[in-house]
């Protein structure tokens, strides 16, 4: 039936757009240019799809902007709630420390999220053992930010590795932007305490940009009826499980940035450190009210951009050195689990020490008719360089003595889970921005990346583009993509439930896209995206406990998003995306995403200066993994009130803002395991939320 819809939808636009042609105004036509402005307005721009600023409706890609208006009108307090707001992206969460997995178009892994790229103004964030952003995602803040850029699709062509199913951007605000000095607080439910402080302004010619965020929350309390030591407990005959509790979801974090902005140069200098990171729901699955990890970051960016750099040519270099580490203490299981033999739990400390050192060089050439030519190159370093371990258990899982703390011991140079090393990645692009005839665009890009630990990939885009009026865009778009086996899958050991394969390819992807957007008046705007993409080498564990590419799935959907502007005090906001996607060799659902999203936003500037808005979110038909025999996930819908000053005064500004009103149910699905499952009422995301901020800009 979808193929159906899907054929039936693309035949309509194109027959549509075939006898509109010869009715709409044309490009050239004088008033064209007013009408631009008059239909767009002052519509953000976007960068991260073709490393260029472009308007949004020109970008050979489908992209989201969420401007600094957006998140403060809507009340958001971390960067996982905010991007649930766009089309087919879904934040679901991992049993690991509770962190977000950001499901774009229905591709996910049970624990991990390495197939999102996620940049801080074009730097990756990113850790190399996980492949993922690591335990220093947890509660990314907001304050800073000037608009968050958000590809659905590939983008391994321009990006390389893990840009996978999509690229998140996040752009931070300028001297400019920020331009004066300003504090804020917010205080809200479970003991959440946030603070800041932005300044933006000159010294001398430099530009500089700075800011400084802390945060500290409790976390919600969200139960766990049962966990696995409850059916542990069950095999044994004991007593040891500590649900029904309340999960670990306690956290503190600090964010700091120093940019400093001179003629051609840029200076970026930031950290981030999250401590006291709960463990949700337990590594293990089994509660663990005292564990923690914590995590650092520390990056150094230097930028050179010279749009004039010679004639013809423009030239960008970019040079970053990232020092990342994680560490954590957890009990993996309670004391008294496995019959006993732990005296005080399963317990394990793992360490990890990386750095990233990244250069590359774009140049650009606009000698060509009609072309716009990018050029790049880089080399990048990858190094895991250190490592420790202490636990109270051997690689079998028996017991060190008798698993008591004083058992703890360090197995750093006998039997670690992993040794240091490290990988150098090499790549060339190539990429023709190519405008063949009136109001048509065509993007062609090639890129190359060579690893020294398993080999090379090689990715192209195509994206057609065409502006069919002033208020109708078409887009064709092709792209494969790569997602680049992360340290554990590659050369884990001493682990008996899954070891590492220095065998492993990368995973691959190639998506088919089409997109359609008409502005039919001015005020209304409306857009549909319809996509395939095929999987193939999927990383998964095989009956012999080794990582294998052994996978592939295909997926389908649409996404439909509409925005209208009622008066020029109301405005109504809102997509819908569908999606289906099939395991290869089942032949079913791999399971835990949504097929069915829904997200509607209104937004009123009341006559007394305050701006009201409501947000409605939709998470339906979720399916299990093929082998669990459980019920699909129940559907859920939230809706989040804010309310908040539309204007300063006296330099003053406030929010309030009521997430999840009416305290629905909201959960998120736990993945299948056998002899039973560990967490078979899934995992609680807790219930209404209150919070109140205060804003003062001197």
């Amino acid at each position: 039936m979808m193929r159906r819809l899907i054929t039936t939808v693309y035949a309509l636009n194109f027959a549509f757009l075939l006898l509109a042609q010869p009715q709409l105004a044309r490009a050239d036509e004088p008033q064209y240019e007013d009408d631009l402005a008059l239909v767009y307005g002052d519509k953000s721009v976007i960068s991260v799809a073709t490393g260029s600023a472009l308007p949004l409706r020109r970008a050979p890609a489908v992209a989201t902007v969420i401007t600094a208006a957006d998140i403060q009108a809507t009340g958001a307090t971390s960067l996982d709630g905010i991007l649930e707001t766009v089309p087919g992206l879904h934040v679901g969460r991992s049993t690991v420390m509770n962190l977000a997995i950001y499901t774009i178009r229905g591709v996910r892994s049970a624990l991990s999220n390495p197939q999102v790229l996620l940049l801080i103004n074009g730097t990756p964030v990113t850790n190399a053992y996980t492949g993922d952003r690591g335990l220093i995602s947890a509660d990314m803040p907001l304050e800073n930010i000037a608009r968050i850029e958000v590809i659905r699709g590939p983008g391994s062509a321009l990006y390389g590795a893990d840009a996978f199913s999509g690229v998140i951007n996040i752009v931070t605000k300028t001297a400019k932007e920020q331009d004066g000095t300003r504090f804020g607080v917010r205080l809200g439910s479970f003991n959440s305490r946030d603070a800041w402080v932005l300044h933006g302004g000159k010294w001398g010619n430099i530009d500089v940009a700075a800011s400084l965020q802390h945060s500290r929350t409790a976390g919600p309390h969200a139960v766990v009826e049962r966990d696995a030591q409850s059916g542990l407990d069950q095999l044994f005959g004991t007593h040891a499980s500590l649900a029904p509790g309340y999960q670990n979801l306690g956290r503190a974090a600090t964010d700091g940035n120093l940019e400093l902005s001179y003629e051609k140069w840029n200076l970026h200098l930031g950290f981030m450190h999250r401590e006291n990171i709960g463990t949700g729901p337990g590594i293990g699955q089994a509660l663990d009210p005292s564990g923690w990890g914590s995590s650092r970051r520390f990056v150094s960016d230097l930028k050179y951009k010279d749009p004039d750099f010679a004639k013809d040519w423009g030239l960008e270099l970019n040079g970053s050195f990232t020092y990342y580490n994680e560490n954590a203490s957890v009990s993996i299981f309670p004391a008294g689990a496995f019959g006993g033999a732990f005296k005080d739990g399963f317990i394990g400390s793992p360490f990890r020490w990386e750095r990233h050192e990244r250069l590359n060089a774009t140049l650009h050439y606009s000698g060509f008719a009609q072309h716009h030519v990018r050029l790049g190159m880089g080399v990048s370093k990858e190094d895991l360089y250190k490592i420790r371990e202490t636990k109270n258990f051997n690689p079998d899982n028996s017991p060190i003595n008798v698993g008591a703390f004083s058992d703890l011991t360090d197995v750093t140079d006998t039997v670690p889970y992993i040794r240091p090393h490290s990988r150098i990645v090499k790549y060339v692009y190539v990429q023709d921005e190519w405008q063949f005839a009136k109001d048509w665009t065509l993007t062609a890009g090639l890129r190359r990346d060579q690893y020294s630990d398993f080999g090379n990939t090689t990715n192209p885009r195509l994206a057609l583009v065409w502006e069919v009026d002033y208020n109708l865009t078409a887009k064709l778009l092709y792209g494969s993509a790569f997602r680049a086996p992360a340290f554990e899958e590659l050369y884990v050991i001493n682990n008996p439930v899954v070891n590492g394969n220095p065998a492993l390819k990368a995973e691959k992807m190639r998506t088919t896209e089409l997109a359609l957007s008409w502005q039919p008046q001015p005020g209304l705007q409306l857009g549909l995206n319809l996509f395939r993409y095929q999987m193939s080498d999927i990383i998964r564990v095989s009956n012999s406990f080794l990582n294998e590419n052994g996978g592939s799935q295909s997926g389908r959907g649409l996404e439909l998003e509409a925005s209208w502007d009622a008066s020029r005090s109301l405005r109504l906001s809102g997509n819908i995306a569908y999606q289906r996607a099939i395991d290869d060799i089942t032949q079913k659902d791999p399971g835990l995403t949504p097929r069915r999203h829904a997200y509607l936003r209104a937004d009123w500037h009341t006559p007394a200066g305050l701006l009201l808005n409501a947000q409605v979110n939709h998470v339906a038909d979720r399916q299990r993994e093929p082998a669990d025999p459980r019920p699909k996930i129940k559907d859920y819908t939230t809706l989040d009130l804010t309310i908040g000053s539309n204007r300063k005064y006296a330099g003053w500004d406030w929010t309030l803002s009521v997430r999840n009103l009416f305290n629905a149910d909201v959960r998120e699905p736990s993945f299948y395991s056998t002899p039973f499952v560990n967490l078979p009422n899934d995992i609680a995301m807790g219930g209404r939320s209150v919070f109140l901020q205060f804003g003062y800009k001197l």
